[in-house]
């Protein structure tokens, strides 16, 4: 099983680390998405650079590539320290990927994705959170940051095992760090609006 964990585990970060965002962009518009907006190659600015589409797809491809690796590592019955390593790993990928010098997205949509088969209703109540925020704000950023703070307290009190609500830890708090940028933004009242 050791080996089955350590193959899926490098798989699933040079998976994680596969820039969607960016191949959307210049596949359908051209256009660099490292070059507009926050520069990084996530959903949100994928869309800002490139259009509607090119965010949609970008979603679902960033969902995608955590959902599927934790969707395995639960079939293979591995423990929920390895499945808390496959999670962490598509998300690291994302935010650290390889193939861009280590410069990636903020982890938001690959955040709900190792989530969504893993422990589904702490990612249903964060994604609440995020809803409302944006509902009520319009600030993409600001409702990331919340879901981020939501997720360690959606995971405890949902019953999580121990290595899900550390990884909730990590997760919502290394992807709110990623938004120090918008924090600053949204101070000066600088911040985009979707």
């Amino acid at each position: 099983m050791f080996t089955s964990f350590a193959v899926l585990l490098i798989i699933t970060y040079c998976v994680g680390a596969i820039p969607f965002g960016l191949l959307f962009a210049r596949w359908f518009s051209g256009k660099d998405p490292r070059e507009h907006g926050s520069g990084n190659t996530g959903a949100t600015n994928a869309m800002r650079t490139g259009g509607k589409k090119v965010g949609i797809l970008t979603l679902i491809a960033d969902i995608l590539k955590g959902a599927i690796p934790v969707t395995i590592a639960l079939q293979l019955g591995m423990s929920e320290p390895q499945i808390m390593g496959i999670a962490l790993a598509a998300f690291f990928g994302h935010i650290f990927p390889i193939y861009l010098k280590f410069r990636g997205g903020k982890g938001v949509a690959t955040m709900f994705g190792v989530l969504i088969p893993w422990e589904p209703v702490t990612a249903g109540i964060s994604f609440a959170v995020w809803l409302v925020v944006f509902k009520l704000s319009r600030y993409v950023s600001l409702a990331s940051i919340a879901a981020g703070f939501a997720l360690p307290l959606a995971a405890t009190f949902s019953g999580a095992s121990d290595a899900a609500v550390a990884a909730c830890l990590v997760l919502g708090g290394v992807m709110t760090i990623r938004h120090h940028a918008n924090v600053t933004r949204l101070i000066q009242g600088t911040e985009s609006k979707v």
